[in-house]
C-alpha cells in the first residue's frame, strides 16, 4: 500500500513567481525548513542532491533523479526503484495559473513498493509534516516576493 501525501495552496502571486521560488535552489536555506539544501541542473535524468530534515534533530543527504521538467508547470523527481520492487518514490510540484493572477500550487509525494509500509510506520508523520512545511514555505515565500515587488 503506497504512502501518498498531497497539499494544495492558492497563492497570491503569479505562476512565474511561484516557479521562481521552486527552482531557486540556492535560496532554499532561507525559507525551507524541510529541504535545507538542494543542488541540481534540473535536467531530466540528472541528480537532485538535497539535505532533508525528515527527523527534527538531523538532516540527511538524499539523492534523487529528475523525472520531468516542464518549465513553469511541472517538476518531478524521485528515487530510482530499489531492487526487487522494495521501494520507489515520485515527488511532483505542479503550478497552475489562475484567471485572477493567483496561482494554484500542487505538491504530491508517493512512496510505493513492499517496503513502503515500514517507512510509513516509522517516518510517515515526519514526512507529512515536512512536505506540509515545504509546500507552505513555497506559498509564503512566493507571496513575500510578490508583495516586495509590488
Amino acid at each position: 500500500m503506497p504512502i501518498t501525501i498531497r497539499y494544495s495552496h492558492e497563492i497570491e502571486a503569479s505562476a512565474a513567481q511561484v516557479w521562481e521560488v521552486l527552482t531557486d535552489l540556492e535560496a532554499y536555506p532561507r525559507w525551507n525548513t524541510f529541504v535545507e539544501t538542494c543542488r541540481s541542473t534540473l535536467k531530466v535524468g540528472d541528480p537532485i542532491d538535497m539535505r532533508v530534515r525528515v527527523l527534527p534533530f538531523v538532516a540527511q543527504a538524499q539523492r534523487e533523479y529528475i523525472f520531468e521538467h516542464e518549465p513553469g508547470v511541472l517538476l518531478s523527481y524521485g528515487i530510482k526503484p530499489a531492487p526487487l520492487g522494495a521501494m520507489k518514490s515520485y515527488r511532483s510540484h505542479r503550478i497552475e495559473a489562475l484567471a485572477d493572477g493567483r496561482t494554484r500550487y500542487l505538491s504530491s509525494f508517493e512512496l510505493s513498493g513492499w517496503f513502503a509500509p515500514v517507512v510509513g510506520l516509522l517516518l510517515g508523520h515526519f514526512l507529512r509534516d515536512g512536505f506540509r512545511r515545504m509546500s507552505q514555505g513555497i506559498a509564503d515565500e512566493a507571496e513575500r516576493r510578490a508583495s516586495s515587488n509590488a
